[in-house]
């Protein structure tokens, strides 16, 4: 049984560093095209970035682009999100998903939430300025 479970989340200031962690269980994170989503109230759920297992090509929405790092352990089976330099505008619920969708060597990862079939209940992340 496929099961994703979010941790790591919580309350930090304007600047801050936050590493949130979703760990697997009942397949392989290697074998997937993988994401973490943000959503907050009133806004539709965005990817916030995303990984292609074939070939390791990553996305990152503009907001993060450069702040953000999402990283796989194949040992752990978890897949991480650093986030570095936070802005109250990042605060919302983080998601981790796992996409069924089949991606070519190289190519960029699916971002769109009907692309993915896996959801964690997520967890909460929130930056005070």
């Amino acid at each position: 049984q496929v099961n994703l479970v979010e941790s790591g989340g919580g309350s930090v200031q304007t600047g801050e560093s936050l590493t949130i962690s979703c760990k697997a269980s009942g397949f392989t994170i290697g074998r997937y095209c993988m994401a973490w989503f943000r959503q907050v109230p009133g806004k539709e759920r965005e990817a916030v970035a995303a990984y292609n297992n074939r070939g390791g090509i990553t996305f990152y929405a503009d907001s993060v682009k450069g702040r953000f790092t999402i990283a796989r352990d194949n040992e752990k089976n978890t897949l991480d999100l650093e986030m570095n330099n936070l802005k109250p505008e990042d605060t919302g619920i983080y998601y981790c998903a796992a996409s069924g969708i089949y991606r070519a060597y190289g190519a960029l990862p699916p971002t769109n939430q009907t692309d993915f079939r896996d959801w964690g209940p997520g967890t909460q992340v929130t930056v005070s300025a």
